[in-house]
């Protein structure tokens, strides 16, 4: 498959190409990403060039649905199982569920409290898993994420993402992933909140064997600075209530504001998973022109099934091969400025 080069540089003027100036860029190559039937339960178990084709079908059926309005019937007739724990419904996944549900369906989205339960579930299951978030990971948070940072800059490479907050499952999937793109990643926890070493682990393991940086600090300013994405999240996610006061104690000095944004590079933005506390970004960040959590928050339609009556592109990757010529329309430059060069990306 022949790869067309479109930009050469970041381009502003980009934004600002007519309809009928759009250069176009194709697809990345199949024959090394084989998806259908696998499960999604970290980004650890993919490959920088299976991520970037998820980012690219993403990006592609946005474009389609969204600014085309394309009808793609893409999972017509697949049922989807989601399972999603509560409190009060604390149950144990079991082998005895992977088994019906592999009778019944053709995935399942599950929302949990323990990585191991899914493990579990994938390990019993004859149909693909999707992680909707564990204590762990939350990878189609992040593929969100990726997808809206590639809308903006043109490119990942090289990036440098800062980290000010908890050493949670948001951070975890970041770790995971950000060195397969040539991301560099500077986290700031409060001590006593830091990733889980096993997962520092191999994240030093992938930033050395792609040419990355990868540092932890209790500083949240030393790990702003010279950051072109400033991320945070919930200091207090589910299931941790009763730390509450704790936790707000702890994270003191850790909120995101212009003074954090000052020692981050020229072109930082600002990126959150919603819903925010003003305790973790104050408003000033939050709502500047540099916030892009609402396209974040848009994307996640984009990269994972949130709205029923919408074929979005993680189903589509895992029950589908996407390998038909309608597939492989070309993307607008001007959208997003998605890529500088495909082969970049690539």
């Amino acid at each position: 498959m022949v790869l067309r080069h479109i930009m050469t540089k970041r381009l502003p003027e980009a934004l600002r190409l007519g309809r009928s100036q759009q250069k176009e860029c194709g697809q990345p190559l199949q024959d090394k990403v084989q998806l259908k039937g696998r499960d999604l339960l970290t980004l650890k178990n993919f490959t920088g060039e299976e991520i970037k084709y998820m980012l690219w079908l993403s990006a592609d059926l946005k474009f389609r649905i969204k600014q085309k309005g394309e009808y793609l019937p893409l999972l017509q007739g697949k049922a989807l199982g989601m399972i999603f724990e509560k409190r009060s419904t604390r149950t144990r996944l079991s082998t005895e569920t992977g088994d019906v549900l592999s009778s019944m369906t053709d995935a399942v989205l599950a929302r949990v409290y323990k990585q191991s339960d899914l493990d579990i579930l994938a390990k019993e299951a004859s149909i693909p898993i999707v992680n909707g978030l564990s204590d762990l990971y939350h990878p189609i948070q992040i593929l969100a994420d990726y997808l809206t940072l590639q809308e903006h800059y043109g490119s990942l490479k090289g990036l440098t993402l800062s980290w000010i907050g908890d050493g949670n499952n948001i951070l975890h999937s970041i770790m995971m992933s950000a060195a397969k793109f040539g991301m560099h990643l500077q986290v700031a926890t409060p001590k006593g909140y830091e990733p889980d070493p096993s997962i520092t682990k191999l994240a030093e393991q992938y930033a050395k064997e792609n040419g990355t940086k990868l540092s932890l600090t209790n500083d949240p300013l030393e790990a702003a600075c010279g950051g072109n994405v400033l991320i945070t999240d919930t200091w207090i996610s589910m299931g941790q209530e009763e730390e509450k006061k704790k936790r707000l104690q702890a994270f003191q000095g850790y909120q995101v504001t212009m003074k954090t944004a000052k020692v981050a590079a020229p072109d930082w933005t600002f990126l959150h998973c919603l819903p925010r506390k003003p305790e973790e970004v104050d408003d000033e960040v939050f709502y500047s022109p540099r916030s892009l959590v609402f396209p974040e928050a848009e994307n996640r339609k984009w990269t994972i099934m949130t709205d029923p009556y919408v074929n979005i592109s993680i189903l589509v990757k895992i029950l589908t091969v996407v390998d038909q010529p309608e597939h492989q329309s070309p993307l607008p430059v001007n959208h997003g400025r998605l890529y500088n060069s495909y082969t970049e990306i690539l």
